[in-house]
């Protein structure tokens, strides 16, 4: 009798994320969002670091409503500005909410003239099953562009070229994109992970 794939929360309603890591997991697991559970209120993100939100948010729907979940939390780091806008990325023009336009924006203003555009995408994935936390790290480098590349994607995609190619992620299918971003190196970790238990 074969088994049935594993049932797992991610701490998520965005779409977007959704789509990616359902398509990294294929058949493997059965992956809902928080609306499938009845989570609908704004769950609390107000770690100091990346790690810690995942963790956070992870931690806030596995204990309240039961279920193993995993949460992730993603930053971008630019250099030139000190590593910002980091923890802050999803609220960097607003502490009201995410409005990606408004962020990239003010990225590209902020960084006007500068010399080093590197950059890079951290994604920390937390895991709680059965109330234990595991944790997995994407890393993605790359470039900020001066201006904006690209129809696809969401959040900073069409400003970020990953190192190795000459277009913005915003530019690539989601195949492409998941084969080499910060969230498809950190998801596939946690799918390994869950594949070997």
């Amino acid at each position: 009798m074969t088994e049935k794939p594993k049932k797992l929360v991610f701490a998520t309603n965005n779409l977007h994320k959704l789509e990616e890591i359902r398509s990294l997991a294929g058949d493997k697991f059965i992956i809902c969002s928080l609306a499938e559970i009845g989570c609908h209120e704004d769950i609390p993100e107000t770690a100091d670091t990346i790690r810690d939100n995942a963790i956070m948010k992870a931690r806030y729907v596995a204990e309240k409503y039961g279920v193993d979940c995993f949460a992730d939390d993603t930053g971008l780091e630019v250099a030139t500005l000190g590593g910002a806008p980091g923890v802050h990325t999803a609220r960097y023009a607003s502490e009201q909410g995410h409005d990606t336009m408004a962020n990239m924006k003010l990225l590209l203003r902020n960084m006007e003239n500068a010399a080093d555009r590197s950059a890079r995408f951290v994604t920390w994935i937390a895991l709680v099953e059965g109330g234990e936390v595991t944790t997995f790290e994407g890393v993605c480098n790359g470039t900020i562009l001066e201006a904006m590349e690209g129809e696809g994607g969401f959040g900073y995609d069409p400003v970020f070229r990953p190192d190795g190619f000459d277009v913005t992620f915003a530019s690539m299918t989601g195949e492409q994109k998941n084969e080499v971003s910060h969230r498809g190196k950190a998801t596939r970790k946690l799918i390994d992970y869950l594949a070997a238990k």
